[in-house]
């Protein structure tokens, strides 16, 4: 089979296209052939190993000190079950499916990937009906992250919420549900994507690069950075008395529950994910050196197959 592998760190050319083994699924896996893939920040992080200076030796002994322990990035995927193991219950051949990759040896930039029906460190369900294999497969991540991150913050009807980074990956998704939630979403970003942040449901606009969010005379209930590029100490300035800040920095947990939840309101219309660009796997490099821009908006999906 044919995946996009990763063997050094380093820049985007360091991802090759090479054929490999297919896996074969163990008794309580999944074999699924993967149709479509996305490109995360994370996933240019890791490829780069471009952590912060403080992390960045706890992450190479995490990730591999001299050169990557998992060969192919990817972190999230939908697909269809072409191969069940012999105790798998939890699915059928011909289920389409969309789910997380995370601590796995291997990641979804392959054609084909095994996973366990159940397991602690990632999550894969049916597919949501509405939605394609690329918006599926774009939905995962982000959709959890900022529901997580939203519910440690103890988010509530009719709150004012402050989303920095609203027309991220996660951003975007935060708009959605807090905006479900009833809340009044203010999101920040550049003017050229407040038109994307308002049909998400962002009610109040700001622009980071020329105004500072913190000097707004509003108030709030939560601020959420989304990106990574923001801190408690500048939210407090904004923040209501027992408001909460939360960050993508902060450690996340993948949950089936939620899993269950943006599945529901995915194909209840509540959640969409947001493409920006789509490209081929013979194209990932490409796609890397996009989002290591830094400017994409929502979310870049890669064509595994057709």
């Amino acid at each position: 089979m044919k995946a996009a592998v990763y063997e050094k760190y380093g820049p985007p050319k360091v991802l090759k296209i090479k054929d490999i083994k297919k896996p074969k699924p163990k008794a309580d896996e999944i074999l699924v052939k993967i149709h479509a893939a996305t490109v995360t920040s994370g996933d240019v992080r890791l490829r780069g190993s471009d952590f912060p200076p403080l992390f960045w030796l706890p992450a190479r002994l995490i990730f591999g000190l001299f050169a990557p322990k998992k060969k192919i990035l990817g972190h999230e995927f939908a697909g269809i079950v072409e191969e069940i193991g012999q105790s798998v219950t939890e699915f059928n051949v011909g289920d389409s499916v969309f789910g997380t990759t995370t601590m796995l040896n291997t990641g979804s930039y392959a054609e084909y990937i095994c996973l366990p029906q159940k397991w602690k460190h990632g999550v894969v369900g049916l597919k949501p009906e509405n939605l394609d294999y690329h918006e599926a497969a774009a939905l995962p991540v982000g959709a959890m992250t900022a529901m997580y991150l939203l519910e440690k913050a103890n988010l509530k009807n009719g709150q004012n919420v402050l989303i920095y980074g609203a027309s991220g990956s996660v951003g975007s998704y935060a708009v959605q549900i807090a905006n479900q939630k009833g809340s009044r979403v203010t999101g920040v970003c550049s003017t050229p994507n407040f038109g994307m942040a308002k049909s998400l449901g962002a009610e109040n606009l700001i622009d980071y690069t020329k105004e500072d969010y913190s000097d707004c005379n509003e108030k709030f209930d939560i601020v959420f950075d989304a990106v990574g590029k923001t801190s408690k100490a500048k939210a407090k300035k904004v923040l209501k008395p027992g408001g909460n800040f939360v960050s993508i920095k902060m450690l996340t947990k993948e949950r089936n529950e939620h899993m269950r939840l943006i599945k529901e309101m995915a194909e209840k219309g509540e959640l969409k994910p947001f493409i920006d660009r789509y490209y081929t796997l013979d194209e990932i490099v490409k796609a890397h050196e996009y989002v290591e821009e830094g400017k994409k908006r929502g979310n870049v999906v890669i064509t595994i197959s057709n």
